[in-house]
């Protein structure tokens, strides 16, 4: 039995991870800080956060293992620096501030292509918070790294949808770690990471999520 913390319960994978988790008889509670509040459920605590001034003495940051869903695209941000803001800063003291308060487990959604060292700001990105998530030394750190995402989003992004429609008709013929990865397999292997806690640091590959 497990209290889990979901940062990103809005966005496209984190939906799914909060709807999962909510009726998961494994999980005693759900804590999702959002910046709008969501729908009340009994096993929900819903904190009204703003990420750029997150509390870290609060209460509701213990818990036994956090999922990470945080993230956008640098059109959506409006800038690079505002994309790092979000897909490396936010993720980082979110795992700060939940370590610092016990948890033990750690579920990150990266992407395939991270790279620390790659001149592609997305990659280098996705790298860097891999590695400064790492370097915490949570005793169970697991790195989800997704293709495409398949899905329905609130937001339009017009470069996702044209490449969703051209995966979809070339998935049967592409390699594994090519092929779109469904937003539900994302959710599924993140909550698995949260509940199961294995000691060490583990990648999930787009190949794996296909």
């Amino acid at each position: 039995m497990s209290k889990i913390l979901i940062a990103g319960a809005t966005g496209l994978v984190g939906r799914i991870v909060l709807a999962r988790a909510l009726d998961d008889p494994r999980m005693t509670g759900v804590i999702a800080p959002t910046r709008r509040a969501l729908p009340p459920h009994p096993k929900l605590v819903n904190p009204i956060v703003d990420y750029e001034a997150l509390p870290s003495d609060a209460d509701w940051w213990r818990c036994d293992a956090v999922i990470c869903a945080l993230g956008t695209t640098r059109a959506t941000a409006g800038s690079a620096e505002a994309f790092y803001r979000v897909d490396h800063d936010y993720p980082l003291m979110v795992a700060q501030h939940a370590r610092a308060q016990g948890a033990n487990a750690f579920a990150l959604v990266s992407a395939i292509g991270a790279d620390a060292g790659s001149r592609l700001l997305y990659n280098r990105t996705k790298g860097e918070v891999e590695a400064s998530i790492g370097a915490l030394a949570y005793p169970s750190y697991t790195i989800v790294r997704p293709g495409l995402i398949g899905g329905k989003r609130d937001e339009f992004r017009p470069m996702e949808r044209v490449s969703d429609a051209i995966l979809t008709v070339l998935g049967p013929v592409l390699p594994r770690q090519w092929r779109i990865s469904p937003a539900d397999n994302i959710a599924a292997a993140l909550i698995e990471a949260a509940l199961a806690a294995r000691p060490g640091r583990h990648i999930v590959s787009a190949a794996e999520l296909a």
